[in-house]
């Protein structure tokens, strides 16, 4: 059938021609319109649920809000993992989905599963929300909004009613949270002195202010010709018409809430806060959805702030650089296109060298923008990105994709060069035709095999997956688009462009040369075959010797651009104190050489998913290119930051982290989880932990989630004084929530912005321990009691987060690591092991890198064993004798030593999943060049009829020398920009592959011109009779007559 399809190209030549033209520019079309993003949607789908719960500790915050909700929702169909966190006032679950599950079927699932829960929930608590679908890579951006004159409050108010509801328009944007400045308010601040003095209690306080602060529709208005809305309009519009609301009367003198109340514009109780450069800041953060094309997005956000810049006062400076995915984005693409294009050029200069013709180069070249071309377009057709992974692919398959037409142009180059010698030459597409079809059998299988030994990257699971699945597919739809290629557009030009080119009588002077060198080393190699087998067999040894000893990551490490620094305090710790400490650091920070620009976020943003309490801190450094490596700069800002008391920093890139955060839920590359019941145990055995990998060298950034006890101000209400007093716990809950924290009454709308008005005591009385003694609580029967005569008023312990996952409480201890992963993360399970010991109930779970490393590492493994006997069998079908199949086979290990040799030397040892994945495209492509040398023995045999001998194994290999040196020189050289490129954005997954590949193409294919000949004539032979008859039977069905 394939030689059908080249017979059909040949008598239609123009035809397919024009269609290669037109896939060209097709081809083309798409790849501009392709949306590009740094990395495919790697994170299984989640959903994220927020419950406010006013008033209430973490304590009961988990076991009123978040036990229920997690109750309801364990069951849920694809549900994977459910990790909650409960602070004072907030709940936090996080649910995660298996990979393939639709996001919005799984948000239907929860919403379904919350609609049952809330009746159990408190009825002080809120409703719970789902926040807004977005990706773990989602931020698209971070703006500082800073100024000299404008207030915080001015500047917060400008963010939240003008910069963040454009942003929100924009087309693809999921979300904006907003760090610091002041959130406005109405505030009605009572004075309870004139509140006794007037009669009036805070009850009435709040009823006046609220009913203030109201519209009267009153029906319509009738006329003859028209109706008219009748509307009491009783809305406040400032401060004087709140100050002359009327609380009640008394003496029949109205008492206004001027008499009894400040009132005043002021901040919202801050739960967070932000600075540029240590100076007073609003940070936006800008998320975008899981389907938008970032770089589109992004640029579609920057042009609506360019409009919102001019509506902006001039002091107002909008800065959109703090952190910028999309720079990563154009760098990363720009770095993979630029090594794309110069392993082309590498590509180019090979064809020259050993064809010395511009036309069998342009045939063989064709290849490269075709096979890539339809990649993208079926990639584009199936809805893929084109992402750092897919370009990634097409840059590792740019000089392999050149190969299937190689091998055809050099062998059509040749026959035709001999049939001009014939005394009658045969015709052009005859030659053409036979000269395709004889290579068409080994050309077919090598790339079968090449494509078929990707397979496992599709089956893996996890994270490691759903990064590699996009390259895999990149890399084999090419392959396969190139063999396509080879049976039509090549044959094709073949026709028009080397008939003409093929008039030397000979080789050109680069095959002469190294055909008449390999003719005397491999003559020397056959009366020597022990010693070079001996060697070879040494060489593996050494190989297989070294592998225990070389270490492992799951990444490589990117260069990113940017530091994200977790700066960690005692919880507890204030939020001024973290922005005072948080100013030291950045002033430290300016001082690092590639330090553009650096951004304090501490505690939560009031709309955002975190849990952070004020003493949790992230700052984001904006970083320029330098000579210096990436862990230079990371080592020099830590040893910044080493001698600043009460808090702890890691430092991290942003994809970095939110691949750790995706594994875990934790930003850190070593995670051991401590499961248990009670929060005091957990909170030992954690210390324990934490003092075993103290003393581990490698391990940075050690820290322990800050589930720990903190001083709280506890009030137990005496029930017997109450009911005395004509009160309940509600009533009196209600008064000092007001009184301390305040109670949101109503909105006031100034045009389209709206903000809350709030009433309550001044804040110096929730800072004064005896001024809380002393609050005067109303009662029904008109008077007004201390609250400790209500109240018992002590501090205690409690805890600031309580967090669980899979319905367990448990406690994390993370790290990062300075060094080989795999041998510090053994080296803690060991200690921890022999050192910790666990009560009844209480485990350890081990996660991060190590664990994604090693589920990777062995499903790589076991399903490169069964790709490895998928090999076997094709190239059974190929060879037809089991004998062959065992020395082609032998390829593989003569690749693996010049694959681990590289990782030796270029990688100091390190191999990773990217490696792994290396070392699977090399077994692949090395199979190529033997394949191709067998089955031309095989055709001297066959169809030559030279018998099994010396003669037939030099001259088998001196045909073959050329092609399978221009094979391996096009694929190695290709990678040789990639394999160059070590911490260059973009490259830091590809740079490990194109290592491996390269340095196992170097030894397979010089040990597979001197090793596999010997091979053959030692162990090989002549075919038995069946063999024989068998494959002149296959021979005879694979050729058509023309």
């Amino acid at each position: 059938m394939l030689n059908g399809v080249i017979l059909w190209s040949l008598q239609n030549r123009l035809v397919v021609l024009a269609l290669a033209i037109l896939l060209f520019v097709f081809g083309i079309r798409s790849a501009m319109q392709a949306p590009l993003d740094v990395f495919p949607d790697f994170a299984p789908p989640q959903v994220v649920i927020q419950t406010e719960a006013p008033g209430m500790s973490a304590e009961e915050t988990e076991q009123l809000v978040t036990l229920p909700l997690e109750t309801s929702l364990n069951g849920t169909a694809n549900l994977e993992t459910i990790r909650s966190s409960s602070i004072v006032g907030l709940s936090v679950l996080t649910c995660v989905f298996q990979a393939g599950t639709d996001i919005f079927q799984a948000r239907q699932l929860v919403s379904e599963k919350l609609q049952l829960a809330t009746p159990h929930l408190p009825d002080t608590a809120g409703q719970p929300q789902m926040m807004p679908i977005s990706s773990p890579v989602g931020i698209l951006f971070k703006i500082s909004v800073t100024s000299d004159k404008t207030s915080p409050m001015d500047l917060r108010t400008l963010a939240d009613w003008t910069i963040r509801p454009r942003l929100l328009a924009v087309p693809g944007i999921a979300q904006v949270a907003t760090f610091g400045g002041e959130v406005k308010q109405y505030q009605v601040v009572a004075d309870p002195a004139k509140l006794k003095d007037y009669g009036i209690t805070l009850t009435e306080l709040m009823s006046a202010a609220r009913r203030s602060n109201q519209n009267a529709g009153a029906g319509f208005f009738d006329t003859t010709q028209q109706t008219m809305v009748i509307q009491g309009e009783g809305r406040i519009h400032s401060l004087a018409d709140l100050e002359n609301a009327v609380v009640k009367v008394s003496h029949n003198v109205p008492v206004r809430i001027r008499d009894v109340a400040r009132v005043k514009f002021g901040p919202e109780y801050k739960v967070g806060d932000s600075s540029t450069f240590g100076k007073p800041s609003v940070v936006l953060i800008v998320i975008k959805q899981p389907w938008a094309n970032t770089l589109t997005t992004t640029r579609a956000a920057e042009a609506a702030l360019g409009e919102i810049r001019r509506a902006l006062p001039t002091d107002v400076v909008v800065d959109p650089d703090l952190f910028r995915q999309a720079s990563f984005i154009e760098r990363a693409i720009s770095n993979i296109n630029a090594a794309m294009i110069q392993g082309g050029v590498l590509v180019i200069l090979v064809l020259l060298f050993f064809l010395f013709s511009w036309r069998a180069g342009v045939i063989s070249f064709m290849a490269i923008p075709l096979s890539l071309l339809v990649a993208v377009i079926v990639l584009r057709r199936f809805g893929g990105t084109i992402n750092t992974m897919t370009l990634g692919g097409l840059a590792i398959a740019i000089g392999e994709v050149v190969d299937d037409a190689i091998i055809d142009v050099e062998n059509v180059f040749r026959r035709l060069r001999e049939n001009r010698l014939k005394g009658t030459p045969e015709p052009v597409l005859s030659v053409i035709y036979q000269a395709s079809t004889e290579v068409r059998g080994s050309v077919v299988y090598a790339t079968v095999i090449v494509a078929l030994v990707f397979l496992p990257i599709f089956s893996l699971s996890g994270l490691a997956g759903r990064i590699f699945a996009p390259l895999g597919y990149a890399y084999i739809i090419a392959i396969l688009a190139s063999l396509f290629v080879a049976l039509t557009v090549t044959p094709a030009l073949c026709y028009f462009l080397l008939p003409q080119a093929a008039t030397a009588r000979e080789d050109t002077v680069t095959v002469r040369f190294l055909k008449k060198h390999y003719h005397r080393i491999l003559g020397s190699v056959l009366d020597h075959s022990g010693i070079v087998l001996a060697l070879s067999a040494l060489l593996l040894a050494g190989a297989l010797a070294a592998m225990p000893f070389m270490g492992g990551e799951f990444l490589p490490e990117f260069n990113e651009g940017n530091l994200i620094i977790h700066m960690f305090g005692v919880p507890g710790t204030s939020l001024e104190e973290s922005l005072r400490v948080g100013a030291i650091v950045q002033d430290r920070i300016k001082q690092v050489p590639e330090t553009i620009k650096v951004a304090q976020r501490a505690g939560r943003s009031e709309m955002g998913e975190d849990t952070f309490g004020p003493n949790l801190n992230e700052l984001d450094v904006n970083l320029r290119e330098s000579p210096r490596l990436r862990d230079e700069v990371i080592d020099d800002v830590r040893q910044r930051l080493e001698d600043i008391a009460g808090f702890t920093f890691g430092i991290k890139q942003f994809i970095s982290e939110r691949i750790e955060e995706t594994l875990t839920g934790t930003t850190a590359t070593v995670v051991v989880k401590v499961f248990g019941a009670d929060l005091e145990v957990l909170r030992a055995k954690a210390a324990e932990v934490r003092n075993v990998m103290a003393g581990i060298e490698g391990v940075t950034d050690l820290a322990v989630e800050q589930q720990t006890g903190v001083p709280k101000l506890l009030l137990s209400f005496r029930r017997d004084v109450l009911a005395q007093h004509g009160l309940n716990s509600a009533d009196v809950a209600e008064t000092i929530q007001a009184a301390f924290f305040g109670t949101k009454v109503s909105d006031v709308f100034e045009q389209q912005r709206s903000f809350p008005l709030v009433v309550r005591f001044d804040r110096s009385y929730a800072t004064n321990l005896d001024a809380i003694r002393s609050t005067l609580v109303d009662t029904p029967l008109s008077g007004k009691i201390p609250l400790d005569q209500l109240a018992d008023i002590r501090i205690v312990n409690a805890p600031n987060m309580i967090n669980r996952e899979n319905a367990q409480r448990r406690i994390v201890v993370s790290s990062n690591v300075s060094g080989t992963l795999s041998f510090v993360v053994e080296e803690i399970k060991r200690r921890i092991g022999e050192t910790v010991r666990l009560p009844t109930g209480y485990y350890i779970a081990y996660g991060g890198q190590y664990e994604a490393q090693n589920q990777a590492f062995r499903e790589i493994l076991l399903l490169g064993a069964a790709a490895l006997l998928g090999i076997f069998l094709l190239l059974f079908l190929a060879l037809r004798s089991l004998k062959q199949t065992a020395l082609v086979m032998l390829n593989l290990p003569l690749a693996l030593i010049g694959g681990v040799a590289a990782v030796l030397i270029a990688s100091e040892g390190e191999t990773s999943v990217a490696s792994l994945v290396g070392f699977v495209t090399l077994f692949g492509i090395a199979t190529r060049n033997g394949i191709m040398l067998m089955t031309h023995y095989n055709h001297l045999m066959i169809e030559a009829g030279l018998p099994f001998g010396r003669e037939l194994v030099i001259r088998g290999a001196m045909e073959r020398l050329s092609p399978i040196l221009m094979t391996a020189l096009t694929a190695g050289l290709a990678l040789l920009p990639l394999a160059l490129s070590a911490g260059r954005p973009g490259r830091e997954l590809e740079q490990p592959m194109a290592v491996v590949i390269l340095g196992g193409l170097l030894t397979s294919t010089l040990l597979n011109m001197i090793v596999l000949p010997t091979l053959f004539l030692k162990f090989g032979g002549a075919f038995q009779k069946e063999e024989r008859v068998i494959l002149e039977q296959k021979i005879a069905r694979e050729h058509l007559s023309i």
